[in-house]
């Protein structure tokens, strides 16, 4: 038996019990005749003594010996500790030691292991086992199991059954790219890692399998952003005999739940927006309702004038920054610099300061009268003390534009409150997407979502306004879940493929599986997938979702710990039939 208790388990009941510890050596202080080490695992830290006169004197000296992070066995006596440490469980306790084995020796660390650390982000990802050792990530793994066992508890109790779909599945030709793997048995065949179980859960819906869920690993082999991974866990979740309601309210169950037995916070029926809601008022379809700062409109107000920027736009819209009157021209023209760089896209920025006294002091006082600028007041609920910033241009630039400075502003004023929670629904997402580069309309969310069935006599003639029967969950700012009612009738799925441009010959190449499926009595279903590595990292309090992840690519989608990808030996090319031109 390496240990008989973990280096958090003990306490003061203890005292005068023999005892064998296991672990890793955190630090040591040595006093000369006596010396202290502080043992480490998974459950805590307990303070092991050395005492010549107690012990031995060859102990002690062999203690000398340990460095940081050697791995080592002791077996001794609980005693009371004469100098209390109040922060740690163990504090009133420690070891003396009668017995030292050292299980392994350790090179010294090339970071600290400790809650804060002197090692970069790189260098922790490279040695992430060790990183793994430090307490804010250990914890933020164990956090990331009680989440998942919530998930497994909660579907399980409410009828989900939990199946395992397919990893090598068949390419397809929507969304990201797919990570590709050749067959070695079928020369020049290539399997296709899942993007999503997606067609797999939907037969499982013709199959009878009327609740199913799934924790689940995707790919996708797309430009990576700073939090973004190559692959992804899913919350992967199917019903069959269902209408939109249903998903929403089963699934705001699940959120609800997960929020009052992780976070101990209780939350009332979620709000609702429409697509085009969430855009007008907030400037994109994840918005952060933790705070004001919506949008007001501001074309009627602004476009009476001879100020030709606001004149030639076609949305002129602002929003109020509480307390922003007190900014200093410095401060504000670096508001201006950072929407005018080039990740936002801004031409420039207008602002009115909302002076105390009631009176108005604008960038474009030339052009604009007090009158006009107390209607732009009114209009974007600015207050006495209040900073208005204002920008123009075309509509779906503008919001972005507007809604990442509302973001940035939040943030600097600390108004995205990691310890506060709210969610909404976003729902009446369009179905089609026109993309400029190809000229022809894409699947908003997949091909398989039902259109709006009072919109589906506009695709023929207004596709870009066919309302999907799609929704997303978001939670402070961010998608944490979505999914859609599907299309569950053969005749529907051929209408949707003919507008997305496949010709009869390539849908049935690409989903001939499904459509032949859906003539075998196919029930109306839907279901929604959520974002583990997201919501784990909402509810922790982060953003950053690599901290999460027990072992996370870097931002290039490589594995600087094992040095993945790699090249592999030509042997191996000749078995998959591959040959490189390099």
């Amino acid at each position: 038996m390496y240990r008989s208790h973990s280096c958090g388990e003990l306490r003061s009941s203890a005292i005068n019990t023999e005892v064998t510890l296991a672990g890793w050596v955190q630090k040591t202080r040595d006093k000369g005749f006596m010396l202290w080490v502080d043992l480490r695992d998974r459950y805590g830290v307990t303070q092991l003594i050395f005492d010549e006169e107690r012990t031995s004197k060859d102990l002690v000296e062999k203690a000398r010996t340990l460095g940081r992070e050697f791995v080592i066995q002791v077996k001794g006596t609980v005693i009371e500790r004469e100098s209390k440490n109040p922060n740690i469980p163990t504090g009133e306790i420690e070891i003396l030691v009668t017995e030292l084995t050292v299980l392994n020796t350790a090179l010294v660390p090339p970071f600290t292991i400790e809650n804060e650390t002197d090692g970069g982000e790189d260098l922790r990802m490279k040695y992430r086992y060790l990183d793994i050792r430090r307490n804010p990530v250990k914890q933020n793994l164990i956090f990331r199991h009680q989440v998942t066992i919530a998930v497994r508890n909660y579907l399980s109790d409410q009828g989900f059954i939990e199946i395992e779909t397919p990893y090598l599945i068949k390419s397809t030709p929507e969304g990201a790219r797919d990570f590709l793997v050749p067959s070695r048995m079928n020369e020049g065949q290539f399997y296709a890692l899942p993007q999503s179980p997606q067609t797999f859960k939907q037969l499982l819906m013709v199959g009878g399998m009327d609740k199913y869920f799934q924790i689940v690993k995707c790919f996708r082999d797309e430009d990576l952003r700073a939090d973004r991974q190559p692959e992804f866990t899913q919350i992967d979740c199917e019903m069959a005999f269902v209408e939109q309601e249903d998903i929403l309210d089963a699934f705001e169950g699940l959120t609800k739940h997960l929020l009052h037995k992780i976070k101990g916070v209780t939350v009332d029926k979620f709000p609702r927006l429409t697509y085009d809601e969430a855009m007008k008022r907030f400037g994109n379809d994840k918005p952060d309702i933790r705070f004001g700062m919506e949008f007001g409109e501001l074309n009627t107000v602004t476009q009476h004038k001879d100020f030709k920027v606001f004149n030639e736009a076609e949305l002129v819209v602002g929003i109020a920054v509480p307390g922003g009157a007190s900014y200093t021209r410095k401060e504000i023209d670096k508001l201006i610099d950072w929407v005018k760089r080039p990740q936002i896209g801004a031409l420039g920025m207008v602002y009115v300061k909302c002076n105390e006294d009631g009176s108005f002091k604008s960038s474009v006082d030339k052009f604009y009268d007090q009158e006009d600028l107390a209607q732009w007041a009114e209009l974007t609920g600015a207050k006495a003390g209040d900073l208005i910033c204002v920008l123009s241009g075309k509509a779906n630039k503008v919001r972005a534009q507007l809604s990442a400075l509302r973001m940035e502003l939040a943030e600097r004023l600390g108004l995205r409150k990691k310890d506060e929670f709210a969610p909404l629904w976003v729902v009446d997402f369009p179905l089609l997407e026109w993309d400029e580069e190809t000229e022809r309309y894409h699947a908003m969310h997949h091909p398989f979502t039902s259109p709006k069935p009072e919109d589906i006599k506009l695709l023929d003639t207004d596709p870009g306004k066919v309302r999907a029967n799609a929704y997303d969950l978001v939670l402070n700012g961010n998608e944490i879940g979505g999914g859609s009612i599907r299309i569950h009738d053969k005749a529907t799925q051929s209408l949707m493929f003919d507008h997305l441009g496949f010709t009869k010959e390539e849908a049935k190449a690409q989903f001939g599986f499904l459509m032949d499926a859906f003539q075998y009595g196919a029930p109306p279903h839907g279901g929604i997938a959520f974002g583990l590595d997201r919501l784990v990292a909402i509810l922790g309090g982060q953003e950053t979702i690599r901290d999460f992840i027990a072992f996370p690519k870097n931002n290039s989608g490589r594995d600087v710990m094992i040095d993945a990808p790699a090249t592999i030996d030509e042997e191996q090319l000749k078995e998959l039939h591959i040959k490189l031109n390099l």
